[in-house]
């Protein structure tokens, strides 16, 4: 559209930069404005969705990744939140690979360079919303608009909105999303332009065909990359044959993609997203349009970012009065003039770029919209990834319009140069926000006071540390602002458990269980503190109903078998712990604990058994080979005891048990002197040790004693 760079021509200055150069140009930004996040942690989501996913690893089979959801879980479980995201899941393995591990600076800078790609394509995808790219008779493309589709991809190069999808590793999802829904969308334009064929000629079926097979990709990266075929029928109008073709190419991914997912949709809470449980129609229609206007103002003033939006932080409108309504109607005017101009403005190219940026900016949010399903979220900032580059055209188009109709082309350019400076800014503040949890979770305190989860994951973060006081003052809060929040309760109630608070404890915990009947986590340490209490048979009961919630979990039955001990039921106690083992083969506490209740009942023959079972499975754990030594010294295998006891001091040298266990063996075997030397070494390390004191008196009584003979 050669009149929108004339417009723009006096507010930016003539551009000497050939396309390729302009492409570097935004590449170059879209790189500096992120690369604080390269050495960045992995935080928040990363944990659970990079960290604790199996799928990464090798050992697990690559066609699992198409059986599982993004978090490594079964689509067919109930607990599952169906995000199908195979490809994204794939990169993660790659870059596992590729790092050795999970090195978070490798995940990091793909992710920076992901989006310096996007941003670079984004000029090409900007040229075609703005009528200015033109594939000729020999595939060369030619720009008719450069300075818009500049401006407008260094507007979407450095919006800070951007950060959670560059600096949070899960963000890769989106990023990848929007990598081939922009090729699918260049594509499906190019089956127009290639050859220089006009308007409503017929469509190279080739180029039509690529393009649902790149929104298919998209889908696979992250859900909404579907609805690029939309703007595929948006972007040329009606033909029959091109309209049959992308809803059959539609409808034949989403209908594999729900074939895939095996069930209905996931289930949410309403923590998650209130408004989506409100019995009123209104009361949700008015909240629904809020948090629209919400993400609107994030697109237009993304100063007030934060991790996560949820419980409480945005309370719900329950009336017409409430002052928050007026954001809905300037939301709603500002659309209706814009949806206006689009179909009602007598110059065509005006009317197909506001048609196409609004395109841009509300199919992609549409699956984030709660209009079709329930979301698990109440506002996100990576859902206005794909969105911003229609807000990018429209504000584009805004300041060409707004040139067309004032003389002060100067502060225009110095609004424009401030923007793009103060948000580049941004987001070099808010990456460095993101490189770890603890600034990450501070700085929403500001944003979202009200939210509990940004206090539970404050608490969280400082009890990691073993600030224990000061989480607890955050999970308080937390709990205060949400009552109902389990998992704050079930934190506090455990660190309660261990500074001895044991009668609040049980009351937090009961509570967090009779909220949520199948929370196996709560009902353990639930049964862990009654058995501190002395009540035991309230213990075994929170215990089995752990396990009846949650069948495969080791440390219950670890518990279980602790107090079955006390109890003095050492054959349950053994048969708890056998469970653990076989849940867990690496639980080194159930192991010690079979070994040691073997050895004190004399039991030596099956505990060395077990010993040696436990160290073939957990070769190097200084622990298991310190108890096995035990055993094997009381039936007199000195040798291999000794080889054992040593192996674990030099594991662990500043453990004064090993040393005075180890003079025990020596003092029995006859080896006097080292064992002088050990009893020595563990009493320094430990100078209250009652029986190594008294085990070295009778060593030095019995040393004496054979100098006295000697002489």
């Amino acid at each position: 559209m050669a009149e929108l760079d004339a417009d723009l021509d006096h507010i930016i200055p003539s551009c000497v930069l050939t396309p390729i150069g302009a492409k570097l140009v935004v590449g170059f930004v879209s790189l500096l404005c992120f690369a604080r996040s390269y050495d960045g942690d992995f935080v928040f989501d990363d944990s659970e969705a990079i960290v604790n996913n199996k799928d990464l690893q090798a050992d697990t089979p690559l066609g699992d990744l198409w059986h599982h959801d993004f978090w490594g879980s079964r689509l067919s479980s109930n607990t599952s939140h169906k995000s199908y995201r195979p490809l994204t899941v794939l990169t993660f393995r790659l870059n596992y690979y590729l790092s050795g591990g999970f090195h978070p600076a490798g995940f990091h800078v793909v992710n920076i360079l992901l989006h310096g790609g996007v941003s670079v394509l984004m000029v090409d995808v900007f040229s075609v919303l703005f009528g200015g790219l033109q594939f000729t008779s020999k595939g060369r493309r030619a720009h008719l608009a450069p300075r818009a589709s500049f401006l407008a991809a260094l507007l979407f190069a450095v919006h800070p909105v951007h950060t959670e999808c560059v600096a949070g590793v899960v963000g890769r999802a989106d990023l990848l999303c929007a990598l081939f829904f922009s090729l699918s969308f260049l594509g499906y334009c190019k089956a127009f332009q290639e050859t220089g064929t006009k308007e409503g000629t017929h469509p190279s079926t080739r180029w039509v065909l690529l393009s649902i097979f790149l929104g298919a990709v998209a889908m696979l990266c992250k859900e909404q990359g579907i609805t690029v075929l939309n703007l595929g029928a948006l972007r040329s109008g009606g033909l029959l044959f091109r309209m049959t073709l992308l809803t059959s190419g539609g409808a034949s991914v989403l209908y594999m993609r729900w074939r895939i997912m095996g069930t209905g949709p996931p289930a949410f809470t309403e923590v998650d997203n209130p408004a989506s449980f409100a019995d009123s129609m209104l009361v949700r229609a008015i909240n629904y349009n809020y948090y629209y206007s919400l993400n609107a103002w994030l697109l237009l003033c993304p100063w007030w970012l934060c991790f996560d939006w949820s419980m409480g932080c945005i309370p719900l409108i329950k009336s017409l009065g409430d002052w928050r309504v007026t954001a809905l109607a300037a939301l709603w005017l500002c659309l209706i003039g814009l949806i206006r101009q689009a179909l009602c403005s007598e110059d065509s190219c005006r009317r197909r770029i506001l048609t196409l940026g609004l395109g841009f900016l509300v199919i992609p949010f549409l699956p984030a919209s709660n209009l079709f399903f329930r979301v698990g979220f109440v506002v996100a900032e990576r859902v206005l990834y794909l969105p911003s580059a229609g807000y990018c055209v429209l504000l584009t188009f805004g300041f060409a319009a707004l040139s067309r109709h004032t003389k002060q082309k100067k502060l225009i350019s110095a609004f424009i140069l401030g923007i793009l400076l103060i948000n580049a800014l941004r987001c070099v503040i808010r990456s460095g926000e993101w490189r770890n949890e603890d600034q990450l979770f501070r700085s929403a305190l500001s944003v979202c006071p009200l939210n509990a989860k940004v206090h539970y994951n404050i608490g969280k973060n400082l009890a990691d540390k073993g600030n224990q006081t000061a989480a607890i003052r955050y999970y308080r809060e937390a709990v205060r602002l949400n009552p109902k929040y389990v998992h704050a309760m079930n934190n506090l109630g455990n660190i309660l458990k261990e500074r001895n608070e044991l009668q609040e404890a049980e009351e937090l915990l009961s509570l967090a269980v009779q909220i949520q009947p199948d929370f196996a986590a709560a009902w353990m340490n639930l049964g862990i503190v009654q058995n501190s209490l002395k009540r035991f048979e309230a213990a075994e009961q929170s215990y089995r109903t752990a396990i009846k919630h949650r069948k495969k979990y080791p440390d219950c039955y670890y518990n279980l078998g602790r107090l079955y001990a006390d109890l003095n039921r050492h054959v349950d106690a053994l048969n708890a712990w056998r469970n653990a083992t076989v849940l867990k083969p690496e639980h080194s506490l159930a192991w010690n604990n079979m070994i040691i209740l073997l050895d004190n009942t004399g039991n030596l023959a099956q505990a060395e058994a077990v010993g040696r079972e436990a160290l073939e499975l957990i070769p190097n754990d200084h622990s298991l080979m310190f108890s096995l030594a035990n055993v094997l010294g009381k039936s007199q295998k000195y040798k291999e005891s000794e080889a054992l006891f040593l192996k674990a001091i030099k594991a662990n040298p500043n453990v004064a048990s090993y040393h005075g266990n180890l003079a025990v063996l020596y003092h029995r075997w006859g080896h006097l002197e080292l064992a002088k030397k050990h009893y020595e070494i563990s009493l320094q390390l430990d100078p209250a040790a009652a029986g190594t004191k008294e085990n070295y008196s009778l060593l030095r009584r019995k040393l004496e004693q054979r100098q006295k003979k000697d002489v």
